[in-house]
């Protein structure tokens, strides 16, 4: 009874780390007036009638900090790695020289940033709806526990280390959204 109690609170705990990082992944991806290769890295390029990442058909760098150059392996690639970037409507216009495929992140408007860190804040509240569905449940599952036959204080126990360990996953929300908030206010 009790194994099966701790298996179900460590994939609790597991859920609410995947809420954590996929958190940091979507917090990564919000453009901040920087450029960085993981801006397109992600974007599905036609290569040869299959959807491929950009980042296994070309080499993503930055040259300073507002340019990202993209270099594909293979110079017939140019086209549909323009194409890619038009399609996923980033606000940036791509420039191929026949060698390389520049972009030239603008810099951020008052407004735009300000619409930028609301959508942060968006994405910290949708981890904490997840990490508090997470409780939900875990607290479901001690409590069947405890009626089939639990201890009463040891399930108590259970239930106050799943509410420290939720307080500590909101905290540490908290910091990553309003780090990545900096970040995006800083001109």
């Amino acid at each position: 009874m009790e194994a099966n109690l701790e298996e179900v609170l460590n994939q609790g705990y597991q859920s609410m780390n995947d809420s954590i990082e996929h958190l940091q992944t979507e917090l990564s991806n919000v453009r901040a007036g920087k450029a960085f290769p993981g801006m397109v890295s992600g974007l599905m390029v036609d290569y040869y009638g299959s959807p491929t990442p950009m980042a296994q058909i070309a080499n993503i760098t930055t040259t300073d900090a507002r340019t990202l150059a993209i270099q594909p392996w293979e110079k017939s690639m140019l086209g549909p790695i323009e194409k890619s970037i038009f399609e996923a409507n980033m606000g940036i216009t791509p420039m191929n020289n026949g060698e390389v495929v520049m972009l030239i992140v603008p810099p951020l408007t008052e407004e735009r940033r300000k619409n930028l860190v609301k959508n942060c804040k968006g994405l910290g509240e949708d981890a904490k709806v997840s990490i508090r569905t997470t409780r939900h449940k875990l607290m479901e599952n001690i409590k069947k526990e405890v009626k089939d036959g639990f201890p009463e204080d040891a399930g108590k126990r259970k239930e106050g280390e799943v509410q420290k360990a939720i307080d500590n996953h909101v905290i540490l929300i908290d910091k990553m959204v309003a780090s990545r908030e900096k970040d995006i206010m800083t001109v």
